[in-house]
């Protein structure tokens, strides 16, 4: 979903400052949670893993560009499901600045667009987690449909940060709306891939029970809230 360099002119970029200083605040407040509940190195040992992961699934799964952006397999809800939302958000956000740091510099200047187009979705999906997953329910757990609403969720609001700088920066033309068009249309195919990723790895998770209680996962992975 990298926002492709020159969609949004250098001097509008003020507001994605804005926007990612917002979720990093949100993250932040998520992350000194964790810390009263699991302590620090959990949450250390938990974002080396996502931040590894997040490099990973940028630089060695399939991505295209399509319209305003490019489409990625980010499985952000798995990274949720498996280590918790402070530790996925600092893994995104730590992937993505080592991706541009050493692989694409040509995207830093769209870091805090991409940065927002990633973790305040991830929030969302966290929220809508707590209301379509029973309190008695471990993630390991999971039906197919409560994956399908996850990833669902993290994925439209993925598509629509994309939408909302490309309208941003861009304004409201034909082309531009029909390239956002392309973009939302091709992430569907994201949509019907991931939950099915993420049952496959709930599926290995409820095999190696033995990392219940584990500082490096997420404690509702096996237990009730």
């Amino acid at each position: 979903m990298h926002i492709e360099p020159g969609l949004v002119a250098e001097g509008k970029l003020w507001l994605s400052y804005l926007t990612a200083t917002g979720a990093a605040g949100y993250g932040s407040a998520l992350a000194r949670r964790m810390v009263r509940e699991s302590g620090f190195l959990s949450l250390g040992l938990r974002s080396v893993a996502t931040t590894a992961l997040v490099f990973s699934f940028f630089e060695v799964l399939p991505h295209y560009p399509v319209g305003v952006s490019e489409v990625h397999l980010i499985l952000g809800s798995t990274l949720f499901l498996l280590f918790g939302a402070a530790p996925a958000a600092i893994g995104l956000a730590l992937g993505l600045l080592i991706q541009g740091l050493f692989f694409a510099p040509f995207d830093l200047p769209q870091y805090a667009m991409n940065v927002t187009t990633l973790l305040v979705p991830l929030f969302g999906l966290s929220m809508l987690a707590r209301r379509v997953i029973a309190p008695a329910t471990p993630y390991v757990e999971l039906k197919y449909g409560q994956a399908l609403a996850l990833s669902t969720a993290y994925q439209a609001g993925i598509v629509g940060w994309v939408g909302f700088w490309a309208l941003y920066g861009q304004g409201f033309t034909v082309g531009n709306f029909a390239a956002i068009g392309s973009f939302g249309g091709a992430y569907m195919l994201v949509i019907i891939v991931e939950p099915l990723v993420d049952l496959a790895v709930l599926a290995g998770a409820k095999l190696l029970y033995g990392l219940r209680g584990s500082l490096l996962v997420n404690r509702r992975l096996y237990d009730a809230a």
